[in-house]
């Protein structure tokens, strides 16, 4: 303890923030460790971020705990400012919207206070806004040419904001050499009545968050997967059409990138999918689509059934029985394969998602 307090005493800290940080990596402490010093999960995030300022209390707190030394803790902070750098408009996030759902404070007016107002949000999604980037068509995602960059983003941050004020168990990563064992048993759950409360219930046991956050105009989203500071998955779905059957495939393919993608060091960490965007997005995209498609149901099931010359409903229940699933998911595929989705409408499920989450 004494050797780390020296080195630290050799620092020159720029702000109270900068000292808490390098304290925190010296002990090997998540954020998580400050919430008894600061009140609470999204306080915390909020203070490092620089969206909130540290009050004496705090301080007081953080001195006794940790041994952090009174002159660097009151220090002047110094934020330099992110906006002209980053390019990023404040006021062009959808603050009204936003602050309708409780996002952010409902303070006016709205524009004038938009950097602030939009720093609580991103401060208690776990980043700072110095990190601030808008998702565009040319990054690895899945997206429509028509979705406003900072509508995306700011669901995005909603999303990880949700995941951090969940207390969930530590996250147990892919077991052995076959990263499908996770998704095939998640696609085991689907014919139960619950299945998809099932899932999510099954996955947050695992440390993967699954938050269903509805979607921003101009987003045309249907999920993400993403990688939260300390190596948490965060999975969001917006439930954009409530149907078993698109439940399943967007849950699926979220869990593909965890599986193949988001553990890997130089890999996106965030994809985001609207996936009525065919084909879109790359060989990454692509990957995940077929991994899903063979977790779900397995290519040779799917091609010794010849389910597509005689898609009735008797074969659905045939095939979703043979291979463990919900009949809406062998009919959701059924009607994607053919382009034809007014077949089968009666397996898959129209309006049953929302209500069961409590949507």
């Amino acid at each position: 303890m004494l050797g780390k307090r020296t080195s630290a005493r050799s620092q020159d800290f720029s702000d109270p923030i900068e000292a808490i940080k390098f304290y925190m990596d010296e002990r090997g402490l998540k954020q998580r460790d400050l919430i008894p010093m600061i009140g609470s999960r999204s306080k915390v995030s909020e203070v490092l971020s620089g969206s909130r300022s540290l009050t004496m209390p705090m301080a007081r707190a953080l001195h006794r705990h940790l041994g952090i030394p009174a002159e660097y803790l009151l220090k002047e902070p110094s934020f330099p400012s992110e906006t002209s750098e980053s390019g990023i408009d404040w006021r062009k996030f959808p603050l009204k919207e936003m602050a309708k759902r409780g996002w952010i404070e409902r303070r006016a007016p709205l524009r004038e206070n938009a950097e602030e107002l939009v720093a609580g949000l991103i401060g208690r999604a776990g980043q700072s806004q110095s990190s601030v980037a808008l998702y565009r068509k040319n990054d690895q995602n899945r997206t429509n040419a028509k979705t406003d960059p900072y509508a995306l983003k700011a669901w995005c941050w909603q999303v990880m904001a949700q995941a951090n004020e969940k207390n969930l168990p530590a996250y147990r990563s892919i077991e052995g050499d076959d990263p499908s064992r996770l998704l095939v048993r998640v696609a085991r759950l689907s014919p139960a009545i619950d299945g998809p409360t099932q899932a999510i219930e099954f996955l947050t046991k695992q440390g993967i968050a699954v938050e269903l956050v509805r979607h921003l105009p101009r987003t045309h989203l249907d999920g993400a997967a993403m990688l939260s500071d300390d190596g948490r998955p965060v999975i969001g779905l917006t439930l954009r059409y409530d149907r078993i059957d698109n439940f399943w495939w967007v849950l699926m393919h979220e869990l593909a990138h965890v599986a193949l993608q988001l553990s890997k060091p130089c890999a996106p960490k965030t994809f985001i999918d609207d996936l009525s965007l065919v084909g879109d997005g790359g060989t990454q995209e692509k990957d995940a689509d077929e991994f899903a498609y063979e977790c779900l149901i397995p290519r040779d099931a799917w091609e010794d059934s010849g389910i597509l010359d005689n898609p009735s409903p008797m074969s659905v229940m045939a095939l979703a029985q043979s291979v463990g699933v919900h009949p809406a998911i062998v009919a959701g595929r059924i009607r994607h394969t053919l382009g034809n989705y007014r077949l089968l409408s009666q397996f898959v499920g129209s309006g049953a998602v929302r209500g069961m989450l409590g949507k």
